[in-house]
């Protein structure tokens, strides 16, 4: 069945839903906030004109209540959990990046997830990429398993795996791509007509190739989640996530979700974050020429046995990855084949610092299997590459020469 990949059209709806308390408080992007391209969506979108000082960047309403003119009369804010200006022109910003209608943000990237998997209710069946982000892993397998929540974790870079796995309680696809660390890709528009035809919610993590590179919408996806700690904020200096819809009974469900559980973020942390769209799509470019770069370097080099990056040609999936992404990114894993090697180079480079996370404007060398995918079980480690010799690379902005000396010297330092 094909899927209408038109996304969804916006009114002249006001700034934001002011709405009762029985119902649900929503962020929705202004018409406009969709007329430009990406780049300058990424410095406008989203932002009000400051009527106290014009002040050109977003404040921070560094407050948890406002003042009401008379009991029931206020100006569309009550109580930060549940309105937050800062927040709110965060989640437009992005929202439009992603050509979404509606962005809620959270405490962090788990945070997102968490409300995604509360769509739900006990029984409900879901297929999940089975190389998602390890703290995905641990929240569906040690968390909501407990709750009921049926959980299969399938090879998604073959649509007919997902197509076996649904069961008649299936109700959730929620997909990776590409993947934390191994680089997998999944096929969103073949996995978007599949989740229409069958009627299931579609939920993708966009957080590596960031809505410069892809937009899961088009595809047919029904849902898009970031870690906003991570390409989006950019300077590794806050931890956020964030949800984005174009569909209205998501989005007021979401949005109920959002301000009953309580977990948003900080309008410091929603200020940050904005801050770091601004610079989005200039940071990505440089990211991805870098990633370019480094991978195929690393190919080349004696000491590494398997290089994972979709932009390189000897990807198995290179032709899917020139399909739905306009660019590669900064991503980058490698196997060296031995475990005592790939401990000696992460802790031997000095301009790539060993540490979790990724995509700040710095490079970061991690080692999976002890860092971010350490809750995940080493035989399902195993079985899809993940294996103790594995290094991962997030390169930032840094000169291509300098990471790649870095990186020499690393691999030629001696026990």
């Amino acid at each position: 069945m094909p899927i209408n990949r038109s996304l969804a059209a916006t009114s002249g709806a006001p700034l934001r839903s002011t709405v009762p308390h029985s119902k649900a408080p929503m962020t929705r992007i202004r018409e406009h906030d969709l007329d430009h391209a990406l780049a300058t969506r990424a410095v406008h979108a989203g932002q009000v004109d400051d009527p106290l000082a014009g002040a050109v960047m977003t404040p921070i309403y560094q407050t948890s209540t406002y003042r009401q003119t008379a009991i029931g009369e206020h100006k569309g804010y009550e109580y930060a959990r549940t309105q937050n200006p800062t927040r709110e022109a965060l989640e437009r910003n992005i929202a439009s990046l992603e050509g979404a209608t509606y962005g809620f943000a959270f405490g962090s990237g788990l945070a997102a997830t968490d409300t995604v998997l509360k769509l739900l209710k006990s029984g409900d069946h879901v297929v999940c990429g089975d190389n998602v982000y390890g703290g995905t892993h641990r929240l569906m397998e040690r968390v909501y398993s407990a709750f009921g929540l049926k959980i299969s974790f399938v090879d998604m870079r073959n649509t007919a795996n997902i197509d076996r796995a649904i069961t008649p309680t299936t109700r959730l696809v929620y997909c990776e791509t590409p993947t934390n660390p191994m680089m997998f890709l999944a096929d969103l528009s073949a996995i978007g007509d599949l989740t229409q035809a069958r009627g299931l919610l579609f939920v993708v993590d966009n957080t590596f190739a960031t809505p410069v590179f892809q937009r899961p919408l088009t595809h047919g996806a029904n849902i898009v989640l970031h870690s906003t700690t991570k390409y989006l904020n950019g300077h590794s200096d806050m931890v956020g996530g964030i949800l984005v819809t174009s569909r209205d009974d998501l989005a007021e469900r979401i949005g109920f979700l959002q301000n009953a559980a309580g977990g948003v973020p900080g309008p410091m942390d929603c200020w940050l974050a904005l801050r770091g769209t601004k610079t989005l799509p200039l940071r990505m470019r440089q990211h991805d020429a870098n990633g370019r770069q480094l991978a195929a370097w690393l190919t080349e080099q004696r000491q590494v046995t398997k290089v994972y990056y979709p932009g390189l040609a000897s990807h198995p999936q290179h032709d899917l990855a020139k399909r739905q992404m306009s660019g590669f990114g900064g991503m980058v894993s490698f196997d060296v084949g031995e475990v005592g090697l790939a401990h000696r180079i992460a802790k031997s480079t000095k301009i790539f610092a060993l540490a979790e996370s990724l995509g700040g404007v710095e490079s970061l060398i991690g080692h999976p299997a002890s860092m971010t995918h350490a809750s995940v079980p080493p035989a399902m480690r195993q079985a899809m590459g993940l294996t103790d010799s594995l290094i991962r690379l997030s390169c930032g902005i840094e000169e291509a020469a300098d990471l790649m000396a870095d990186l020499d010297a690393a691999f030629h330092t001696r026990a």
